[in-house]
């Protein structure tokens, strides 16, 4: 298995204990890590360092949304921590999104935005005064990122083709609402599986609940592997 794996496994767990329970268990070989508000908020930078401190590759997904000198320093201290990537939201605007990359620009760390929630549907983008389609909105949100020089963004596997028909080939797809077929999307409601995910051309897919909420997460993870 290459460093490179596709699959960044979501520490969906509530507090550092939990968390590196699970981080014992796996390799870097095996998969990336994904540190949410959750778990940032009760274990703080600590954790991120400790993780990062293992080999791992450490997404912080803290989805900054701020005036842009907030976001900018936010961005630098978030990048000083090893971490090899990080968000913003891409609805902040360009200037927030440049702002953003200035403030990872001293390190290595990956940038990406996010485009509309996975768990988002038509209704939910409707009632905050979006009125476009959520693929013309992911579309749309997704050229603004690119064209502030992100690496990337956050969407929705089934936007993933889309946006390969409208952006170069390098730019990172990266997909949460992944679950193995069958599994129980929960409150996700734009969601694939992960060899239709990959097949589409998601550059990583996040996967949670489905793997650390499993009776056996290191097998659930194998598996999903061996299928991506």
């Amino acid at each position: 298995m290459s460093k490179d794996s596709k699959v960044i496994v979501a520490l969906d767990y509530s507090n550092e204990e939990q968390a590196l329970g699970f981080v014992k268990k796996v390799s870097p070989d095996l998969c990336k890590l994904k540190i949410g508000k959750e778990l940032f908020t009760t274990a703080g930078p600590g954790l991120v360092e400790k993780v990062v401190a293992k080999g791992f590759d450490v997404f912080l997904d803290l989805k900054f949304h701020d005036i842009p000198n907030t976001v900018n320093k936010a961005c630098h201290a978030a990048s000083d921590l090893g971490v090899w990537m990080l968000n913003v939201h891409a609805s902040g605007g360009k200037t927030m999104m440049q702002a953003a990359k200035e403030g990872v620009g001293h390190t290595s760390t990956k940038l990406i935005a996010v485009t509309v929630l996975t768990s988002m549907g038509q209704d939910d983008l409707t009632q905050v005064g979006i009125n476009r389609e959520i693929k013309e909105q992911v579309v749309s949100l997704a050229k603004l990122a690119h064209d502030s020089d992100l690496d990337g963004v956050v969407c929705s596997a089934k936007e993933v083709g889309l946006l390969r028909q409208k952006i170069s080939d390098d730019f990172l797809l990266v997909t949460p609402g992944i679950r193995p077929a069958g599994g129980n999307i929960g409150d996700q409601k734009r969601v694939m599986t992960p060899a239709e995910a990959i097949s589409a051309g998601s550059s990583y897919l996040v996967i949670g609940r489905p793997i650390t909420q499993s009776e056996s997460p290191v097998d659930t993870l194998e598996e999903i592997l061996k299928e991506v």
